[in-house]
């Protein structure tokens, strides 16, 4: 279902005419330009604010360049490398239960530093756990010790582009966090989408909306629990694992 189909329900229901195009001649349009602001809100709220949807995780890896120089064995010889990574363009967040992992130490992840003091302090006493250390600081990911070369870090993370785009003949022409053009598409439920626009729209305007706000969250809250995988139970048998009494098969 594209923005336009969202936006002409959503607007069926409103009460508001229901347009042809909502970009067409957006610009003198004060009402599709609420609407397109409000899809986007709302596409942004949905896809980062209520879990890690299956559809937006994505893995991120960084790969390190540590070396000595001058090369061993000369005496003066100091190891030096990269130690900030940028994140990826699409990155959002992390995920809630994202660990950072490295190749070479696979037993444990790096530990996580949350407080920037803490961070620098522990640079300046040269203290380091014993799997390696990461924190977030100035759009980068810090990794201490230094990867050595050919090693890498990684992760999971939240992509922030939550929209498929469409170029005018249908075909896909890229991803983003905002919607362009009539054809784009919403990456989750649009029905959820449209939902929440509908009660949004008439909170916005001072109507009544709490049914509407009601019948939003019991779809949310449908599609939240379908996007996480659950077992078939065929017989008896514990739940998503085989314990002799019965079998179960997972579903994505």
């Amino acid at each position: 279902m594209s923005i336009l189909s969202v936006v002409q329900d959503v607007c069926a229901v409103v009460g508001i005419t229901t347009p042809t195009s909502v970009f067409s001649g957006i610009t003198d349009n004060r009402t599709m330009q609420e609407m397109v602001a409000l899809a986007n809100e709302m596409s942004q709220r949905i896809a980062y604010d209520t879990r890690d949807w299956q559809r937006l995780r994505s893995v991120a890896t960084h790969t390190g360049d540590g070396r000595w120089e001058p090369p061993l064995p000369d005496p003066l010889s100091v190891y030096v490398g990269t130690t900030a990574f940028t994140l990826p363009a699409n990155y959002k967040r992390m995920l809630l239960t994202s660990n950072v992992w490295k190749t070479n130490s696979g037993q444990a992840p790096l530990l996580f530093v949350s407080d920037t003091d803490d961070w620098l302090n522990r640079r300046a006493n040269n203290t380091v756990d014993g799997f390696g250390e990461w924190t977030i600081l100035g759009g980068q990911i810090h990794v201490y010790p230094i990867l050595p070369a050919g090693h890498t870090v990684y992760y999971t993370y939240l992509d922030k582009h939550c929209i498929e785009l469409r170029a005018a003949n249908g075909a896909i022409d890229g991803y983003a966090d905002r919607y362009l053009n009539d054809g784009d598409v919403f990456l989750l439920d649009e029905r959820v989408l449209k939902l929440g626009m509908i009660w949004q729209w008439k909170a916005n305007k001072g109507n009544p909306y709490a049914e509407d706000m009601g019948t939003y969250s019991d779809a949310l809250v449908n599609i939240m629990g379908k996007d996480a995988p659950a077992p078939i139970i065929i017989g008896r048998g514990g739940v998503g694992h085989h314990t002799g009494g019965g079998n179960a098969a997972w579903l994505s």
